[in-house]
């Protein structure tokens, strides 16, 4: 029997669990209601704990958010978020005096570095249909000499982000959207300047597949040293090298030799994370990321202290007018807007 491209199988939790240089992978989808006046959800919120909404009630979630789900202000250090929106909008602010409006496919970079507090709340704008939200976030660690830098974020844009579609003989069709990484010949958008995934040479790749049904997809070899994770988190059935898969799950893979994905049931989604680990030690208390427990220390005494510069905007959820589009206003002064 052909060596398995496995080295370890792990459920999907929540979150998901990663392999260094990444902390974790969140996985959100929710089937909100129409939206009310707030853009909140159009029904009653009774039997949820809200403030901590994490169990789907009715096919949704409240997470933090009291009136409007999501995740009011909070706070982070140490390390980057990556947040791929493929349904759905998310409202940003943050203590940098920054605000934007994404989703439908864009993916906000942010660099927390010495410290930052944001918000990220989903606003639910239509009043005449369903909200539907999905989105990916992802944190990936700062190695100790970035742990400091100025925070800020930047935007990729779904118009931007680069989509391989290749098609099997047969005409079956796979998709590939290229969030980080090189795949074959085709670069992403460049990064935040000092993230891990900045240097090529760190092999980071976030790629996002979607495959019909019957498709095949080769992944291909990774340079040794690598640390990747393959995530089967949509669809019936795939096989690894002929290896059957039917349950959903994390699979921690060989890197050495190209290895055939094949969908053996409806239209599969996979997540690829990877990258060469970082390689040092890792403390964590809640939103924020160091390297020892002194500076978990430190870092909770500053945040008492200053609030990472305090938080500006009348509401902790902030939220964009309902009309308002897509747009980035960066803390620079400069504006993207998009729709």
């Amino acid at each position: 029997m052909e060596k398995s491209a496995i080295k370890i199988r792990r459920p999907l939790g929540f979150p998901w669990e990663t392999q260094d240089p990444f902390l974790f992978c969140v996985y959100h989808e929710d089937f909100f209601p129409k939206g009310n006046e707030q853009m909140g959800p159009d029904e009653s919120l009774a039997g949820r704990s809200i403030g901590n909404d994490f169990v789907i009630k009715d096919g949704y979630r409240m997470y933090h958010g009291q009136t409007v789900p999501g995740f009011p202000a909070h706070p982070h250090r140490g390390f980057e978020t990556v947040t791929i929106v493929e349904k759905g909008l998310v409202d940003h602010a943050d203590s940098l005096g920054a605000t934007g409006r994404f989703g439908n496919g864009d993916v906000q970079w942010m660099t927390a570095g010495k410290g930052v507090q944001h918000s990220e709340m989903f606003p639910l704008r239509h009043k005449d249909k369903e909200n539907t939200s999905e989105l990916f976030q992802i944190w990936l660690n700062l190695p100790k000499r970035s742990k400091f830098v100025e925070p800020h974020y930047h935007m990729l844009w779904h118009e931007d982000i680069p989509v391989v579609v290749e098609e099997n003989t047969d005409g079956k069709k796979v998709r590939i959207k290229i969030v980080a990484g090189n795949y074959k010949d085709v670069k992403p958008l460049p990064t935040t300047p000092d993230s891990w995934a900045a240097d090529v040479s760190n092999q980071v790749a976030i790629w996002k597949i979607v495959l019909e049904p019957g498709a095949t997809w080769t992944l291909p070899a990774a340079a040794e040293g690598v640390n990747r994770t393959l995530y089967f988190f949509k669809g019936d059935e795939i096989s690894l090298n002929g290896e059957r898969i039917t349950n959903h799950g994390a699979f921690h893979m060989h890197i050495e030799d190209d290895v055939e994905v094949k969908n053996g049931g409806e239209v599969t989604e996979l997540l690829v994370l990877q990258g060469k680990p970082i390689n040092e030690p890792v403390a964590q208390y809640g939103p924020f990321v160091m390297n020892t427990q002194e500076e978990i220390q430190q870092t909770i005494s500053e945040y008492q202290r200053t609030e990472f510069g305090g938080w500006p905007w009348p509401r902790h959820d902030y939220v964009h007018p309902r009309e308002k589009g897509r747009f980035a206003h960066h803390a620079d002064g400069h504006e993207e807007i998009k729709d």
